[in-house]
């Protein structure tokens, strides 16, 4: 973010602090605007990046079998709330052409996707379709599995609750045999 966007959101911290009847004149207050200024730069990074670039980095292997990297934790949060929802993301894809990337670009691109104001559903199917454009793969799945703490600490009150979306593209789309592989080999 830059430094203007972190002045309002310095004043806009001081505002809430007012108008929720706290002194942010206090000691344990007195610095609240800036800490929140800082840690919405980098919890909301994702603004200023295109996923797509982690996947610019592939290697060419004869391997046309699914690649799966599960249990990739996340936060993201609530673009209606703002409130995070912490979970975890599986990502496989069936590489196309000898053509895959590095493991670790796949739990980048569910991290910069995460870093914005978001919906669960919204970044099931971005991180989705970031890879399904940038590999064109033969196909992707996409399972995420999130506690929204708008529902825990507020309104419900349902701690543990989970939300789960999927989002599948390609050959996970039109074979019921590779989605079910994909299914069973995140739930080991």
């Amino acid at each position: 973010m830059q430094l203007i966007e972190q002045a309002k959101i310095r004043e806009a911290v001081l505002m809430i602090l007012e108008a929720i009847g706290e002194d942010p004149e206090r000691e344990g207050l007195k610095d609240t605007p800036d800490r929140v200024a800082r840690m919405y730069a980098e919890i909301f990074s994702g603004l200023a990046e295109d996923a797509g670039v982690y996947l610019e980095c592939v290697f060419t292997e004869e391997h046309e079998e699914m690649i799966v990297v599960k249990d990739i934790p996340f936060y993201s949060t609530c673009e209606h709330h703002l409130v995070p929802f912490i979970g975890k993301a599986h990502v496989a894809y069936i590489p196309a052409g000898g053509k895959v990337t590095g493991l670790s670009k796949l739990a980048r691109v569910v991290e910069s996707i995460a870093r914005r104001p978001q919906l669960q559903e919204r970044l099931t199917r971005e991180i989705a379709d970031v890879i399904m454009k940038k590999l064109n793969p033969q196909g992707v799945a996409v399972v995420v599995e999130a506690e929204h703490l708008c529902m825990s600490m507020r309104g419900i009150k349902k701690p543990g609750s989970k939300t789960v979306t999927s989002a599948v593209r390609g050959l996970f789309r039109k074979s019921a045999k590779t989605r079910a592989e994909f299914l069973s080999l995140i739930k080991t």
